[in-house]
């Protein structure tokens, strides 16, 4: 008995003592740097990269100097972290936050569904297969869920109107459900972008009102409305908003976010959800009266004659911020008036 105890403690001190030489024979040495990248990037491994989750990255911008600027839910911060690390340029202090948002606004109440999709595996991928989807709109949501699963965050939901809808703020930027979406409706926009179309369809007017009721029309009164003009690359004069395809789409380069396209949209296919209301006020002792706010708005609600002081007209007023960036003198604010939930 004492024999085969002895036996047994023999072998096991000496598989300890092999795997304790192994393990140091064979150790692979991890760049440090690796370590520390690892220690500051989320976590969330969303491959948004383009590497095999976060410790694929790190080896990569450590080993290989891959780009350190590609983390999306990180952001900022891990941009900076691993430049203290690296060494190198930190974060654009101006960049903004890119968000998922669903271009289509088409729900149960607002189309209608061609058929019953009878299958016991019901996604978007598979009604899609079945005539391009369930839905009278071709190019809408289809509401089964397909982004829903992708989704590192828990950001997107299904709501109680068949459509999805994306949470911006635990958004992390990572663009699997822009990838995932078989209708290709879901696009990544800038945060601070408040004024979208809503709306994916490339259907002529009458066939897009038939299919939704919020649907683009193409009708371009939110063209006219915009007061953005700019020369393009050709030395045309274009604006923040365009019609192609018989869809609208707003720059969020040029848009000032004024929202008077949205105000002017028949189907109210545009949508505004700026939550600070803001209007401009004249400073009076600053004003020498040279028009030059006044020309600029679009929708005249400054007063006065040249030399006289200029006054806005609250009621008018939307809150484009033209006359603030246009006047010389500082002698336009811009004032928060209400603040919408």
């Amino acid at each position: 008995m004492i024999y085969a105890v002895l036996v047994l403690g023999g072998i096991g001190l000496t598989m300890g003592l092999f795997l304790a030489f192994a393990s140091k024979k064979f150790e692979v040495e991890i760049d440090p740097n690796v370590e520390k990248i690892m220690d500051v990037l989320p976590g969330a491994n969303c491959g948004a990269c383009g590497f095999p989750g976060c410790g694929g990255y790190a080896e990569a911008v450590a080993l290989e100097g891959a780009d350190p600027t590609l983390c999306a839910p990180g952001g900022a911060q891990v941009v900076n972290d691993i430049a203290a690390i690296m060494g190198g340029e930190g974060a654009d202090p101006n960049a903004v936050k890119q968000v998922a948002r669903v271009k289509c606004q088409g729900d149960n109440s607002k189309t209608t569904k061609i058929y019953d999709l009878d299958t016991e595996m019901k996604t978007c991928a598979t009604s899609t297969l079945y005539f391009g989807g369930d839905k009278s709109c071709w190019y809408g949501c289809l509401g089964y869920g397909d982004c829903v699963k992708v989704c590192p965050a828990d950001a997107i939901e299904i709501n109680a109107r068949g459509i999805a809808v994306i949470n911006e703020e635990k958004c992390i930027s990572c663009t699997k459900c822009v990838k995932e979406c078989p209708k290709n409706i879901i696009e990544m926009m800038p945060e601070n972008q408040k004024v979208t179309v809503l709306c994916s369809s490339k259907d002529k007017g009458a066939q897009a009102r038939k299919s939704c009721t919020v649907a683009c029309i193409a009708c371009g009164m939110c063209v006219k409305a915009c007061p953005v003009k700019v020369k393009d690359a050709d030395g045309n004069i274009i604006n923040a908003v365009t019609v192609k395809n018989n869809v609208a789409k707003i720059d969020s380069d040029l848009c000032i976010n004024c929202g008077l396209c949205s105000m002017k949209c028949p189907t109210n296919a545009i949508v505004n959800e700026i939550k600070e209301v803001k209007k401009a006020e004249v400073i009076e002792e600053k004003c020498i009266g040279c028009t030059a706010c006044a020309r600029v708005c679009p929708v005249a609600c400054i007063e006065g004659a040249v030399k006289e002081k200029h006054k806005v007209d609250q009621e008018k007023c939307i809150g484009c911020g033209l006359c603030f960036d246009k006047c010389k003198f500082s002698a336009i604010k811009m004032n928060v008036t209400e603040v919408r939930k």
